[in-house]
C-alpha cells in the first residue's frame, strides 16, 4: 500500500450520527497512551495528523481518516486513562461499542497491546467486545522498540495467553520509531482491499 492522500474528513463525538461510509473502514482500538495516534502517523507517513498528546486520554471523538479515497482509517477513543472520572471513562466505553455495533463499512479491527505488560483487564475487556460484535481482532503489539529482540516471542506470548486468543490470531510486533511491523500492516489492509474489489 502507497498511501498518497490523508485527509481528516469526519469527527464523531458522543452526540453524533456516524457517518455512512462510502469506502471500507479499518479501526484502531487501544488504551490511552498506547501509542495509538503515532501508528497512525507511521502508517499515513504524516508526522502529526493524528494529534498525538502528551496528556493521555485527550481522543474523545470517533475521527475519520479518508485514505487515498479508498478506504477509511477509523481512530476510536482511547480508554483506561486511570485519571478521567468514571461518567467520561463510561462515555468512551458507549462510543467504542456504539462504533463496534453500527458500522456498517467496518471490516477490521486493529487492537493495540503496549508489548512491555501484560494485556490489561481494559484490554481484556476490548478484545472480548471486539469478538461479541463478530469480527476477530488484529493485535499490533506496540512500543517494540523498547524491548530487546530477545524478548519478543516471550512477550508475544504473554499477550496471547493473557487475551486467551482465538487459535490463528495475527500479533503484529510495531514500533513507531523505526517503522518496524509496517509492511506487515500494509500487507493486512492490502488484502481488505484486494477483498472487497
Amino acid at each position: 500500500m502507497i498511501i498518497k492522500n490523508v485527509s481528516l474528513e469526519t469527527v464523531c463525538g458522543i452526540t453524533s450520527k456516524l457517518p455512512d461510509s462510502k469506502y471500507p473502514e479499518v479501526a484502531f482500538a487501544g488504551k490511552s497512551n498506547v501509542g495509538k495516534s503515532s501508528l497512525i502517523n507511521a502508517l499515513m507517513n504524516r508526522k502529526s495528523l493524528a494529534r498525538t498528546s502528551a496528556q493521555p486520554g485527550k481522543t474523545q471523538t470517533i475521527n475519520y481518516y479518508n485514505i487515498n479515497d479508498v478506504m477509511y482509517f477509523v481512530d476510536l477513543p482511547g480508554y483506561g486513562y486511570a485519571k478521567a472520572n468514571e461518567n467520561v471513562k463510561a462515555q468512551w466505553g458507549k462510543m467504542i461499542e456504539d462504533y463496534l455495533h453500527k458500522s456498517k463499512a467496518l471490516k477490521k479491527v486493529f487492537l493495540l497491546i503496549d508489548i512491555r505488560h501484560a494485556p490489561s483487564n481494559n484490554d481484556c475487556i476490548m478484545y472480548d467486545w471486539i469478538l461479541d460484535h463478530g469480527y476477530e481482532p488484529i493485535i499490533i503489539a506496540t512500543k517494540l522498540d523498547k524491548i530487546n529482540r530477545s524478548q519478543i516471542q516471550k512477550q508475544v506470548k504473554l499477550i496471547k495467553t493473557t487475551l486467551n486468543v482465538v487459535p490463528g490470531t495475527v500479533i503484529v510486533p510495531f514500533s513507531a520509531e523505526t517503522k518496524q511491523g509496517r509492511e506487515e500492516i500494509y500487507d493486512i489492509l492490502d488484502g481488505l482491499l484486494e477483498g472487497e474489489a
